[in-house]
């Protein structure tokens, strides 16, 4: 992740609603724009993207399809999916959530709620990075450890 200004890819098949989100995101982030899934996990496929905004109803390959294929694949796995969608229901949430999306925001967006979401998953997902460093480093100071600890004990 780009900690100065991190990546958002808006995925929706309106305009109308790329333009509002690119309007109130180009401040504080980079964004990259995708008009369907097929796009989108392009986009996705050469990296450089921190967080995806994903309607849920668009033509071909619809939303909840598109998150789950970017949880599946390993490269992205780890890039947060926040569902922003006109579909307001409790049995829509849940699809979006079990789809693999980390939050579910309805249109019309508060932008306070939206950056605070932003934010809130961007620094998860920064803090779970860090974390898988920093246990790949204590990882290679055991082997290490466990390596020298076996050659100092060998009987000649």
């Amino acid at each position: 992740m780009n900690p100065a200004r991190p990546t958002v890819l808006i995925v929706d098949d309106t305009p109308d609603n790329i333009m509002l989100l690119a309007t109130l995101l180009k401040e504080k982030y980079r964004t990259k724009v995708a008009t369907n899934g097929a796009t989108a996990l392009q986009i996705l496929a050469g990296g450089d993207v921190d967080l995806v905004l994903l309607d849920v109803m668009m033509p071909d390959m619809d939303g909840l399809e598109v998150c789950r294929r970017i949880v599946r694949e390993p490269r992205t796995a780890d890039v947060p999916v926040i569902f922003t969608t006109a579909k307001n229901q409790p049995e829509d949430e849940a699809r979006g959530l079990e789809a693999g999306a980390v939050d579910y925001i309805t249109r019309p967006v508060s932008p306070p709620i939206l950056f605070a979401r932003i934010a809130t998953h961007l620094a998860l997902r920064a803090a779970r990075r860090e974390l898988a460093r920093r246990n790949a480093e204590l990882e290679a100071l055991l082997a290490k450890r466990d390596g020298n600890a076996a050659t100092k004990f060998e009987i000649p």
